[in-house]
């Protein structure tokens, strides 16, 4: 799949594929649509989330332009899918769920599968995290109709915030931080769950650490 359907589609950084050649993206979706998880397509999860299409994540991750050693913050834990994408290829992950549920099973999952250098933790994405900030990179893996504010503070100049934005017509854009400027660029129409604004969500701790991967919808708008 990897090769034939997310390379052929303009997914280049070698770092990337191999990274999605190696997540068993199997473990990630409910067993009956286990089946499934090796076509490119988005998959349902519970709580009326799902895990993103292969490719979206492809893309989505190359255009952090990741640096080994890079931090990264993700927004939208989902099944974890994501974080263990970012897992293979960053020295440290923290990504934010705001469902307990899907918090909590994504953590024990990472932990299962060994990606000690990934950190669920349950709340409100919309903050960030800002003990752990600056980040080289943040992703967002559910459609805001603006930029969270505390996201870009918290990205160190230079680094990209990689997000969805919109309503009903939702592009991906790759947002750079130079000095007191953003560069903001759109790549491609695309389909994902609204980003969830709460008034006042406490921070919950997290579930738990993963120590030993888009809430997100996550489709190109033109796939099938």
């Amino acid at each position: 799949m990897v090769r034939h359907q997310i390379e052929s589609r303009g997914v280049r950084d070698e770092r990337v594929l191999g990274a999605l050649e190696r997540v068993p993206r199997h473990r990630f979706v409910p067993p009956e649509r286990a089946e499934e998880a090796h076509d490119d397509v988005a998959l349902a999860l519970s709580e009326g989330q799902t895990i993103s299409q292969p490719y979206i994540v492809g893309l989505m991750t190359e255009a952090l332009a990741l640096a080994p050693g890079a931090r990264v913050l993700e927004i939208g834990t989902g099944s974890g899918y994501q974080a263990a994408i970012l897992g293979e290829l960053a020295c440290e992950v923290f990504t934010i769920e705001i469902r307990e549920g899907l918090a909590r099973r994504a953590a024990e999952l990472l932990d299962r599968l060994g990606y000690a250098n990934v950190t669920v933790r349950c709340g409100d994405g919309s903050r960030g995290w800002p003990e752990e900030a600056p980040f080289d990179g943040v992703i967002v893996t559910a459609a805001a109709d603006r930029l969270p504010r505390a996201l870009v503070e918290q990205l160190k100049d230079g680094s990209r915030l990689v997000i969805p934005l919109g309503g009903e017509s939702q592009d991906l854009h790759v947002v750079v931080k130079r000095g007191g400027r953003l560069d903001d660029r759109a790549v491609l129409a695309v389909r994902f769950v609204p980003f969830v604004w709460p008034e006042e969500e406490p921070w919950g701790r997290p579930p738990k650490h993963a120590s030993n991967d888009s809430t997100a919808s996550g489709t190109a708008s033109s796939a099938p």
